[in-house]
């Protein structure tokens, strides 16, 4: 399997998780470089257009 360009590893698909949820992968790389780990809390917050993803502490 070849290794997508660095460019088109930002780009993430939404992808539907049961009924009424709505998913997205994060790349690995950014989550190990913030210390995150599977199964962590993290607080979700629509800024206009954008969201923010923090660490839930």
């Amino acid at each position: 399997m070849a290794r997508r360009k660095l460019k088109d590893r930002m780009v993430r698909k939404i992808t539907r998780i049961g009924g009424y949820s709505l998913g997205i992968t994060l790349p690995i790389d950014m989550v190990q470089e913030l210390g995150w780990r599977e199964k962590q809390k993290v607080t979700v917050t629509k800024i206009g257009r954008k969201i923010i993803i923090r660490d839930w502490s």
